[in-house]
């Protein structure tokens, strides 16, 4: 029985670079390897013509109206069709390699496990992908959360990861993150789910057009992200992780409405 990958795209401005990304991504190789493919374009308030480009391009668009890729990447876990075996993120400014996806998702075809993240730090970075600022904070955040969270993620800022299907069902409604901290919110709480989640290498490129990033801004809004998730807990029991309260918490609901 054939397996299938939904790979979402959020996108915010990207005529230039959208229609290249999807192009790139390898559909027949994935259909050798028993994978069916099905693209998502997340359209995040765009002001030019990214929706037709894409959708011109052979993907699905989806209109996301609230600003920011965590409101977009919501849009797309909440989008999934029923029969999606796998989940893609990337971003669609040809900074990743979307022929690398089966990289990505092999771990997870093979059941070593059910989350991916694509390396940065650990792979071929090009000349001119990533500046020293940029480099730092990730290095730091990175360690932050090796240290804290003990898990094996090289690059906690990437914007390319590959999970189950399961695993989304489990995170998803416990995102909330509007913006670009929409990656280290992903990271902590599966670490705080107990999911294990490893790292592939791959290749970074310099990005076509405008970054939407603002470093020191967004960074104070990760950091943020990193310190909140300390003691979080999930307020609904998954597959990895029940909390301890949870029974003691239903049952103090049930004895408020018997009473």
């Amino acid at each position: 029985m054939r397996e299938k990958v939904v790979v979402i795209i959020p996108c915010h401005n990207e005529e230039k670079s959208i229609a290249t990304v999807i192009k790139k991504i390898p559909v027949k190789k994935l259909a050798n390897h028993g994978i069916a493919t099905e693209i998502l374009v997340i359209n995040n308030n765009s002001t030019d013509r990214t929706h037709e480009v894409a959708e011109a391009a052979g993907a699905t668009v989806i209109e996301e109206t609230k600003k920011g890729k965590g409101n977009a990447m919501c849009r797309g876990f909440a989008s999934l069709p029923a029969d999606t075996n796998y989940v893609v993120m990337l971003d669609g400014d040809d900074t990743y390699n979307p022929a690398e996806i089966l990289r990505l998702i092999e771990p997870l075809q093979s059941g070593f496990c059910e989350v991916v993240i694509g390396s940065r730090l650990s792979g071929k970075m090009n000349a001119g992908a990533m500046n020293s600022t940029s480099r730092l904070g990730n290095w730091v955040f990175t360690n932050l959360v090796r240290v804290k969270h003990r898990v094996a993620v090289t690059d906690v800022l990437t914007g390319y990861f590959a999970w189950t299907k399961a695993a989304i069902d489990d995170l998803a409604p416990h995102l909330h993150s509007a913006g670009f901290a929409i990656e280290m919110e992903m990271i902590t709480k599966m670490a705080r789910m107990n999911y294990e989640i490893y790292s592939v290498p791959i290749s970074y490129h310099p990005r076509i057009g405008e970054s939407n990033l603002r470093p020191y801004h967004d960074g104070a809004r990760i950091f943020t992200m990193f310190v909140t998730t300390f003691q979080w807990r999930p307020h609904c029991p998954t597959r990895f992780h029940t909390p301890k309260n949870y029974q003691q918490q239903n049952n103090q609901e049930q004895e408020i409405q018997e009473a």
